[in-house]
């Protein structure tokens, strides 16, 4: 797997990006609601195509498998294919955001047990918590910050 900064937001990768988005979130997100995912998609084009920093890993294929966008010290988005989560990817991608990008921060929710846990083996914690998302929703948002030695 090759990770690389995307300048050139083609519509054709943020279309996979988004397929990548919405496989990733279906796998991880249970506590969504249903149709949320559904209602967030409609804004993921434009996330993915707005974020300041963005991160794409390519398989062997050439096929983009996962991605994260970063915005000043904080980590957007982290999302990847549910067939090569568990492979060190992930660990990868952070690694990346953190010695390319400078970032130090991301908000996790605190539903998603699995991603609150990967982020504190990454060296972040919990700073403060939210009862709800940023749009209102009864989703609670974990901040974490990454400690820094």
């Amino acid at each position: 797997m090759k990770i690389q900064t995307i300048e050139n937001r083609m519509p054709e990768l943020i279309g996979v990006l988004t397929q990548v988005w919405e496989d990733s979130v279906r796998a991880t997100h249970h506590f969504l609601m249903p149709g949320d995912v559904e209602r967030i998609k409609e804004y993921v084009p434009q996330a993915i195509g707005g974020i300041g920093k963005l991160a794409v890993a390519f398989n062997e294929q050439d096929r983009p498998v996962g991605f994260l966008g970063v915005e000043g010290e904080m980590i957007e988005m982290l999302f990847l294919d549910p067939a090569v989560r568990g492979n060190g990817l992930g660990r990868s991608m952070m690694d990346y955001a953190v010695k390319n990008f400078g970032a130090s921060k991301v908000n996790v929710n605190e539903q998603n047990r699995g991603a609150k846990g990967f982020y504190e083996h990454m060296g972040f914690s919990v700073c403060r918590r939210t009862d709800t998302d940023d749009q209102g929703r009864p989703y609670p948002i974990l901040y974490m910050e990454l400690k820094r030695a």
